[in-house]
């Protein structure tokens, strides 16, 4: 597996219209140049133009469109989805914003019953336009239980929608705003739809200052009918989460993105940069450096692509995904930071400067992590997976790689949002059995003692209402899921042993880390103390492994890529 090079990436893997819209894009971006990327950057410019080119190429309508709503053409393809968002993100986070949100705004639409909507929404689509998601609130952020937005019933089949929504990308042109409230006599959930231009809709401002426009919007008495609710009761709760599962998938490839390009532009400055008579990347601290971004880097892609995978793969009776899924949101943007901070300590201040990229990078990795709360809220969702996960596992067939063009129609029908602690997962050791490289080896007996730690130090009543210390376990398990998906894409890519090995190298110390972590913590006990030390196990050093990642895979890439100007 390979970093996205836009200047040779051939996207074969996908069909004819879809490489064609990804090299579309990359030429819009390329003919704009990084200085007219900067200057609109600088001067938080409305990116119309990009909504001109996806409107002029009908990019949107092709992308978002379920086949049987589209045109030929159309579908919702997670894999090259998954393509699009990377490439929006590695060259801003505003354009890959305005396409997120627009996916966010879709899905309580096209998992509606509501099909008249349905077919409007495929028009809108067609015509260019763009979407808004209305969950959050400024007094409760997304705690739909606490939701104030209301809908009264005034007979009829009429209603009158009163109420105000925050943090709402898009909603200042938005054709289509999906709103999430209460029935106001029963506090019945529902979802429907308003326009951001109809007189009692009010734009309230802009809440961020950059180019994305993430607005307050208040509703005045704003007139419903039955043809504008898109779901009831259970099915609008259930919406509001499946929408998020589809959506903020796409948080993972916009770090992927945003990374690539700043590693780009970091070895490339580092490269030509001399220092005592020595090119920067001659001295060993630096070339550690790269090299834990590149394998990180790699790792999130490896992870990020496979979770793809059992997305589209994804059933009644194999929700598997809903474990991956939040990790893609959780862990690979965390990641995202980590690649950045690791660049960040070679090129120092060259990271501020105003005709960098990496300036951008370095402000908005940190937003991916961050929305919706998405380290906590995930993590808490990844632990109601872990008993099962280690402990009680099934048998599914084998996932391909599924980068084939089918439309992902489970994704709008995924159903209850229930049940979590139920799902089962396939024995994580048979990817961990495929390679005996050391630094996988010192892994698998790092998973063996967490094991023991959760069955005969189990944390106590106390420790579990501890949010700080389970997100630490949480952290733990995370690896380890996270290293089975890189281990099974590792095979399906064919990425070489010492590129493997050199991502647990890492992970080896990532484990280590947090199990330091977890025995400091004021209530561990001396048993999970002794448990916790034996986690802690050094990476096997090789210098010859090291050496032929750095040769091979990171050095080479000073002269791969530059923006044009």
């Amino acid at each position: 597996m390979n970093l996205l090079n836009p200047k040779s990436e051939q996207f074969e893997h996908l069909d004819a219209p879809s490489r064609k819209i990804m090299r579309d894009t990359i030429r819009f971006f390329e003919s704009k140049g990084k200085a007219r990327l900067k200057h609109d950057d600088h001067e938080r410019a409305w990116y119309r133009d990009f909504l001109d080119f996806i409107k002029e190429n009908k990019i949107f309508s092709t992308l978002l469109t379920p086949a049987p709503y589209g045109e030929p053409g159309c579908r919702w393809d997670t894999s090259r989805n998954c393509d699009f968002s990377e490439i929006l993100g590695f060259y801003g986070l505003p354009y890959w914003y305005t396409w997120q949100v627009t996916i966010l705004g879709l899905g309580p639409l096209w998992m509606s019953q509501n099909d008249p909507m349905k077919q409007k929404t495929a028009g809108l689509l067609k015509d260019g336009e763009i979407f808004a998601f209305g969950l959050s609130e400024k007094a409760h952020g997304a705690d739909l239980y606490a939701s104030e937005m209301t809908l009264t019933d005034i007979g009829g089949g009429q209603y009158r929608a009163d109420g105000g929504k925050y943090y709402i990308g898009n909603a200042n042109e938005a054709a289509i705003v999906s709103t999430f409230g209460k029935i106001a006599d029963s506090d019945e959930y529902v979802f429907f739809a308003v326009n951001s231009k109809h007189p009692n809709y009010e734009c309230v401002k802009n809440v961020v200052n950059s180019q994305n426009f993430v607005a307050e919007y208040a509703l005045h008495s704003y007139p419903i009918t039955d043809s504008d609710i898109l779901s009831r009761g259970q099915n609008a709760w259930d919406s509001s989460l499946n929408t998020i599962n589809v959506g903020k998938f796409n948080l993972g490839w916009a770090s992927i993105g945003i990374c690539t390009h700043a590693f780009y532009e970091a070895i490339r400055h580092a490269a030509g940069r001399r220092l005592f008579h020595h090119s920067v990347t001659d001295f060993p601290h630096v070339r550690q450096l790269f090299t834990d971004a590149y394998v990180r880097l790699i790792a999130m892609k490896l992870f990020a692509s496979r979770a793809a995978d059992y997305m589209r793969s994804a059933s009644a009776t194999d929700r598997r995904y809903l474990l991956y899924n939040p990790m893609v949101k959780m862990k690979v943007t965390t990641q995202g930071e980590e690649v950045i901070n690791l660049l960040w300590d070679v090129i120092a201040a060259k990271g501020f400067e105003k005709d960098m990229y990496f300036e951008m990078a370095a402000r908005d990795i940190r937003a991916l992590p961050k929305l919706e709360g998405t380290v906590h809220v995930n993590m808490a969702l990844i632990i109601k997976f872990m008993a099962n996960y280690f402990f009680n596992p099934d048998q599914f067939p084998e996932i391909p790689r599924r980068t084939d063009p089918a439309n992902d129609e489970f994704l709008f029908q995924q159903g209850p949002t229930r049940g979590l602690g139920k799902i089962r997962f396939h024995d994580y050791r048979i990817a961990y059995s495929r390679l005996n490289l050391p630094n996988i080896e010192i892994f698998k007996s790092q998973i063996e003692v967490l094991k023991t730690f959760l069955t005969t130090a189990t944390p106590s009543a106390e420790q579990t209402k501890d949010i700080d210390f389970l997100l630490i376990i949480g952290e733990l398990f995370t690896l380890v899921a996270y290293g089975q998906l890189i281990l099974e894409n590792a095979a399906i890519h064919a990425v070489e042993d010492a590129v493997v090995d050199q991502i647990f190298d890492v992970m080896a110390r990532d484990f280590s880390k947090f199990a330091l972590q977890l025995y400091a913590k004021p209530s561990s006990t001396p048993a999970q103390m002794d448990l916790c030390l034996k986690m802690i196990r050094k990476s096997a050093v090789s210098p010859e492994r090291f050496d032929t990642v750095w040769t091979q895979y990171v050095y080479p890439l000073k002269d791969a890529y530059e923006m044009n100007a």
